[in-house]
């Protein structure tokens, strides 16, 4: 376990990553750094740690050592990157307080008007600048804690570079995914026009549907969706705020939002309002989610799973949401340029990951909304058009990763070769230590993506 993590992350032979502990753990977890740019929660050798953010944190990077080519480290590698995805750290699930304001906030909701609501989330969010962790506007943390294990690794095997699998199919340097949550019939309504718009931009995308009391879903409207070559996801089962509020209770909804999901031929899952618990979705009968943060700040729940990469929890494969919603975008930051879109995704792609949005037709329906929408999507474009990049949706994300996850890598007298299901589609890559930095390079080709 102790190496798994790093392992599944980057598809590598198992001699090039073997850590051990330098001690025993300790039973009382904490927050620690693991060099620069790792903020860490969880159990150490030693116990040295803090139990608040904003303290001085300690460094264990400097506590490792390497005996018989193997790093030997303070902490569980994997534990420690499982509370960042699974947000097992101090303060993400709502407080009691917390809990008593979301319900009086969605018992009056149907009586409020949007500027009224716009008034009590900003209200919610007023603070969110003072909050140091998970860092915005994109959190990086898993991603700087994986390339850390394999810097040390290099020096501890006295190697030049580690060959692993490419994180995406073909050698792309990326993976956008644009999803397309409707919430109300207005934005059902709009759905036709908003699939002329991506399909104009060649751009296929998932629409999430709320199968019960938003609006009615006839058979025709899904059709339409799905003749065009987009994909349709369920959204909840009726978006009132509470699915994961008692665990019997969302166990009775899960039963009908399995039905849904069969009706709709869907095999992915998002919560309304992303709320979630991760230690429920073993009971989620879906392929993947797309629930969970990267950081989220600007959201009810607050919390972020800390990376930039699909990961598994059990069986189901999370695609995290790595940038702002255009709701929180237009209505809380009063924004409407891409610019911060535009600093969230050269933030994700330098560290090769998934770039995913959620828009929804129901706040682009007005001129100036749908304009920025646009212009986002240029922008994507003309970005494609200088770096190589994957546009796909979370059905082939989730096919790939899964595939992915199951290639290994074969030694051939100096060479090395993918094996596997779907490897005729993987990249054989490098990873090796410039200036002290951890790069990769695709084999066969001088640039780094």
């Amino acid at each position: 376990m102790l190496n798994q993590a790093a392992k599944d992350y980057y598809r590598c032979a198992a001699s090039f990553l073997d850590f051990d502990l330098s001690g025993e753990l300790s039973s009382e977890p904490g927050y620690f750094r693991f060099g620069p740019n790792a903020l860490c929660y969880g159990r150490s050798c030693s116990g040295t740690h803090e139990h608040r953010i904003g303290v001085s944190s300690h460094d264990w990077l400097q506590g490792v050592t390497i005996d018989a080519d193997k790093p030997r480290l303070p902490f569980d590698p994997a534990e420690i990157i499982d509370n960042l995805r699974l947000e097992r750290y101090p303060h993400q699930q709502l407080s009691g307080y917390e809990r008593a304001l979301k319900k009086i906030y969605y018992s009056i909701r149907p009586f409020t008007s949007q500027p009224m609501r716009k008034k009590i989330q900003q209200f919610h969010t007023r603070n969110w600048r003072t909050l140091s962790f998970p860092r915005w506007p994109v959190d990086t943390t898993v991603e700087n804690i994986h390339e850390t294990l394999l810097l040390l690794s290099l020096e501890a095997k006295g190697v030049e570079r580690i060959p692993f699998v490419w994180f995406w199919p073909r050698g792309d340097r990326g993976c956008v995914l644009m999803t397309h949550d409707v919430e109300t019939a207005a934005g059902r309504d709009f759905c036709n026009e908003l699939l002329d718009i991506d399909d104009s931009f060649g751009v296929k995308a998932s629409f999430q549907i709320v199968p019960e009391a938003r609006y009615a879903v006839p058979a025709e409207f899904l059709d339409a969706i799905r003749s065009r070559g987009h994909e349709i996801a369920v959204q909840d089962l009726n978006h009132d705020g509470k699915l994961f509020d008692d665990q019997q209770e969302f166990l009775r909804r899960l039963e009908l939002i399995h039905r849904y999901a069969a009706e709709f031929g869907a095999r992915g899952f998002r919560a309304a309002v992303l709320y979630r618990n991760p230690e429920w979705y073993g009971a989620l009968k879906f392929s993947f989610d797309m629930s969970i943060p990267n950081v989220a700040h600007l959201d009810p729940q607050r919390g972020g799973c800390c990376t930039v990469m699909p990961y598994f929890i059990g069986d189901i494969l999370e695609l995290p949401v790595t940038t702002i919603q255009d709701y929180t975008l237009f209505q809380l930051l009063n924004e409407r340029s891409i610019e911060l879109w535009k600093v969230q995704t050269e933030c994700i792609l330098e560290k090769n990951g998934l770039v995913s949005f959620i828009v929804h037709p129901d706040y682009i329906t007005d001129r100036d909304t749908r304009s920025v929408y646009e212009n986002l999507l240029c922008y994507l474009r003309d970005l494609s058009r200088e770096t190589p990049l994957w546009f796909a949706l979370p059905s082939e994300i989730d096919s790939w990763w899964r595939a992915r996850n199951r290639m290994s890598l074969v030694q051939e007298g100096a060479s090395w070769r993918i094996v596997g299901e779907g490897a005729e589609r993987a990249v054989l890559a490098f990873a090796e230590k410039v200036d002290g930095k951890l790069v990769y390079e695709l084999a066969g080709s001088a640039a780094r993506p």
